[in-house]
């Protein structure tokens, strides 16, 4: 199971038997395939629920890193560089502020693509 497989099925309860395509490809493509919910799962509710709850402060709406500590995930750089070759990241991995700004709106992209209510300012 892939990073993106691993943020989905922490955020949408049926992720763990439907995953996003995307995983499987490192192509930028949407992740069409997957099953949406019948009721749009509100990402943000989710997140801010997890992160009240979290004994850390944790800025989850623009960072990727406390996204995946939030997440209980390895938020580590080679951690982010797997996540950005599974989604297709072209730049430069050396650079890791723009890589972690393009990270975080990709995985919003790819969980308002998957069935997920995300504010418009977070894609």
């Amino acid at each position: 199971m892939g990073i993106l497989s691993t943020i989905f099925s922490k955020i949408f309860p049926s992720a763990k038997a439907e995953s996003p395509t995307a995983t499987t490809a490192s192509t930028s493509a949407p992740a069409a395939s997957a099953a949406p919910a019948a009721e749009p799962v509100d990402v943000a509710a989710i997140l801010n629920d997890l992160a009240a709850k979290n004994p850390q402060k944790l800025n989850w709406r623009t960072s990727i890193v406390d996204l995946m500590k939030l997440l209980d995930l390895d938020s580590s750089l080679t951690a982010r560089k797997t996540l950005a070759q599974e989604l297709g990241y072209k730049g430069d991995m050396g650079d890791s502020a723009t890589m972690n700004i393009w990270l975080h709106k990709q995985v919003m992209i790819k969980l308002a693509e998957n069935g997920g209510k995300v504010p418009d300012e977070l894609k």
